[in-house]
């Protein structure tokens, strides 16, 4: 089941006799994903997932479309170029995130030991999906895990949900760039992609940036 907002358009008076109303679906699991009713090159009856609320959606800036609600890893298929703005919004904006530094702060302490992975000096890139010992004073790396399935305390994420990671120093302070895990799935059987407050409002501002040059 779907849930709906109503819209309404002030590209016109605000008059009862103009006002014009529609209603916009969303994804329960999300409500800040919308959903459009599309059609697929050969026909086939879709449905296109998207952070932005303009109708009609640009396909090119959606998150990919789906053959069935909610969608599943099977009826689901991304937009490569989506996930390549959602990667580098995330690489320019991670480690500003109040969240992820709030779980750096808290490996970093005696009991973070088994949150986070210890720094390997350069050699080391990219996330791992396994945790293993580090914190309490020791730098390491932090993973940015999808909402829709957190781990349970002192767990690692399941590596289809991390989307990356950062590099600490044993004070819990971010010191390294953000690393795509290579790992993360938008859609798991577990829910759609789900971001902090901070990392979704700076996704969709790109979004509209994005589609200013459409």
């Amino acid at each position: 089941m779907l849930s709906t907002r109503l819209l309404l358009s002030n590209s016109i008076p605000r008059t009862f006799s103009s006002l014009t109303k529609r209603h916009l679906s969303t994804l329960p699991s999300n409500p800040s994903i919308k959903v459009f009713p599309h059609l697929s090159p050969s026909g086939e009856r879709q449905s296109l997932l998207t952070y932005l609320d303009t109708h009609p959606p640009n396909p090119s800036l959606a998150i990919g479309t789906t053959t069935a609600l909610p969608p599943t890893p099977q009826s689901f298929s991304p937009n490569p170029k989506f996930l390549s703005i959602l990667n580098d919004v995330l690489a320019k904006n991670a480690a500003q995130d109040p969240e992820l530094k709030s779980q750096a702060q808290a490996f970093a302490s005696p009991g973070g030991f088994n949150f986070i992975q210890p720094a390997r000096g350069k050699e080391t890139s990219g996330a791992s999906g396994s945790g293993g010992a580090g914190g309490a004073g020791v730098g390491g790396w932090v993973h940015l895990s999808d909402r829709r399935n957190p781990p349970d305390f002192g767990r690692i994420a399941w590596p289809e949900d991390i989307l990356g990671s950062v590099e600490v120093d044993g004070k819990g302070e971010i010191i390294g760039n953000y690393q795509p895990s290579g790992t993360y799935r938008i859609i798991t059987n577990e829910g759609i992609l789900g971001l902090s407050p901070f990392l979704e409002k700076k996704l969709i501002a790109r979004l509209r940036e994005e589609e200013t040059k459409a």
